[in-house]
Formats: C-alpha cells, structure tokens, sequence
C-alpha cells in the first residue's frame, strides 16, 4: 500500500544515499547558511528552515525529471514537477544495506543544516500480501536491520516515520494473530533503540481519518511503544484532507497521554477519491492534487509537522494503470502537481 524497495528500485536508493553525503561534502556545493545544495541539473536548495527544518533531497526522483523536462525543453512539465522536487519527502531505507542508506542520507542533511526525514518500512509479514509485500525474513532479521538503521543514523538529526500499516493490520484482522506478539515486541523494540539515539525522533504511524475511530487503535498503540516515542503519524500515503486528519488525531491524542503527531499532505489537497470499489480507493486515484508543503508551522499545537511522507509521484500499486509500488509514474506526478493550487 505504501513504498517498497524491491530489487529494482533498491538499487538506486542504496547507491543514492551511499554516494549522496560524500558528494555534497566533495563538491562544496553548500553555502554558507546551508541553503544551496549539489543538484541533479535543476537548481534545487533547501526550504527556510525557520518553517521547513526538513532535508531536500537535490538528487530526488522528482529533481532528476525535472533536469530531464528542462533539458528535453518542456517547460509547463518542468514548472509543474518542480512543486515536487522543490519540497522535502520522505526517505524510505532499504531492505539490504539499511547503515549505509541512513548514513548517506543524514550525513547529506546534516551537511544543509536540515533534519533527515526517514521512513521504516521492513516489518516481518508487511502488507498483508498486498501490493507493498515483504519486508524482514524474521524478527531477529529485522532487529538486525533496526540496529543498522540506528547505526547509521548516529548522533545526526533525524525524524523516523515508524512503520506504515504495521499496528493498524494488527487490529483490522489483516495479520494473522499467531504474527501479533511478535510484531509488537519488534516494533516496541525499534522505538526504543531509535529514542536512545540523541537527536531522532519517532513518530508510530496511527492509520488514518477514514479508517475507524481511535477507541480502536489506542491501546495497540501503547503496546507498541507509543509512550516512548515523540508521537504518532496520520494519513501516511492517504488522501484525507488536513483538517479531517487533525481532528482524528486529536481524539487520539487525547488516548495516548497528549502525544504530539504529524500529517502526510503529500497528496491531499483534493481529499480522498469517492467513486470506484471503495476497497481500492486509496490505490493510485485520479484527480487527486498535492497537499500543504511541508512544514511545522501547523493550524494546531498538538500537530508537530505537515509532512510528505508518501513521495509524490510513487506508485501505490499496479492498480489503475500503474507501475510497481514504489516506483516513480511521471505522468500521475504530473496530475498531482497540475492539480494542485
């Protein structure tokens, strides 16, 4: 249902992040106050950081299109996907060289002056056998990759999306219960060694405003370690709009002993798609358009970011049209961008 990092779109990840650092730091291409950055023939820097903290990715799927539309000429393209590849997106680690993806990406944020926003997504039995299949062979497989993940962060900056779906599956009935122990003893797990880390915070994703009430999701909340983490995170790789996502993560909140929380806006600026098999609304929508860009200056105190969680433009799946999960569709990066105010 989200991002995934298969074999074909892992390669460019782990080469990206393990070059990115490196590059930045070998080309100079920084100024002074961390607002310019090394690009892929774009000319993308960083947001202010007074309202956007959050690390550009110069190298981003959506900045390489946007070199691609400016150097084949295309103007109108180029003005619409550089609403994306101008703005901070979520970094989804890898299954295989987790240290090294970490490391890259927050040694590049850290060289602007800005936080990494990474998201995990490598938990045992992921996704029910959906789109986004996969994830660690075993719990002790995936604790290994938490630790690598947590190695290569270090003492860098970096806020961590926890594990999209993973506890709301564990209480719709979409993983098995004989997996449920498990799952959160590793995600408690995870929480903890990512909190002993001095400048991460975690957010567990807590699903969404048109999912269920928060009456539901609480409790498995606190028994995967809510009560460490900084907060929670709402409407990942969904098309709730903001308001609605705030106020769903109000009520859940208030659960949860006050617990701070963000929003994916990524995607939401129209809301969520009514027409179709309502079980595949979430899947690759049409008309839907680009959300609030991120930032932490929110409508609410309890709401620490609006952040792009979902990188817009990634498949959800092949379902109405497209391509693998997790990989970059042009055309629906185009439409969400066009769409958008």
């Amino acid at each position: 249902m989200y991002d995934t990092r298969g074999a074909r779109s892992s390669a460019r990840a782990r080469a990206s992040a393990a070059v990115l650092g490196a590059a930045l730091l070998l080309a100079g291409c920084s100024s002074s106050d961390g607002d310019k950055a090394a690009d892929a023939g774009a000319g993308i820097t960083q947001q202010p950081k007074a309202a956007d903290p959050f690390w550009v990715n110069p190298d981003g799927t959506a900045a390489r299109q946007l070199a691609a539309y400016e150097k084949a000429g295309k103007k109108t393209e180029a003005t619409q996907i550089r609403k994306i590849a101008e703005q901070p997106v979520g970094e989804w680690i890898g299954p295989e060289n987790p240290e090294r993806e970490a490391r890259g990406f927050t040694e590049a944020a850290e060289k602007s002056d800005r936080t990494a926003l990474l998201v995990l997504y490598d938990i045992p039995h992921r996704d029910c056998g959906q789109y986004s299949q996969g994830g660690a062979a075993d719990g002790n497989a995936y604790r290994a990759w938490i630790d690598g993940v947590a190695r290569g962060i270090g003492d860098r900056p970096a806020t961590v999306i926890l594990e999209p779906d993973a506890v709301l599956h564990l209480v719709d009935g979409c993983t098995p219960d004989e997996f449920h122990e498990e799952r959160y003893d590793l995600l408690k797990g995870a929480v903890a060694k990512l909190k002993s880390l001095k400048n991460t915070k975690v957010y567990l994703d807590a699903g969404n405003a048109g999912w269920g009430h928060p009456d539901q999701i609480f409790q498995p909340l606190q028994q995967a370690g809510i009560d460490q983490a900084d907060g929670f995170a709402v409407n990942v790789s969904n098309f709730y709009s903001t308001e609605d996502s705030i106020s769903y993560g109000k009520q859940l909140s208030a659960k949860v002993g006050g617990k701070h929380f963000v929003v994916d806006t990524s995607r939401n600026g129209n809301g969520p798609y009514t027409k179709g098999d309502p079980a595949q609304k979430w899947c690759n929508p049409p008309g839907r358009a680009l959300g609030e860009t991120p930032t932490t200056k929110t409508a609410d105190p309890l709401v620490d970011a609006y952040l792009w969680v979902k990188r817009p433009g990634e498949s959800d799946g092949t379902c109405k049209g497209g391509p693998k999960a997790g990989q970059w569709w042009a055309s629906y990066a185009l439409a969400l961008a066009t769409n958008s105010k």
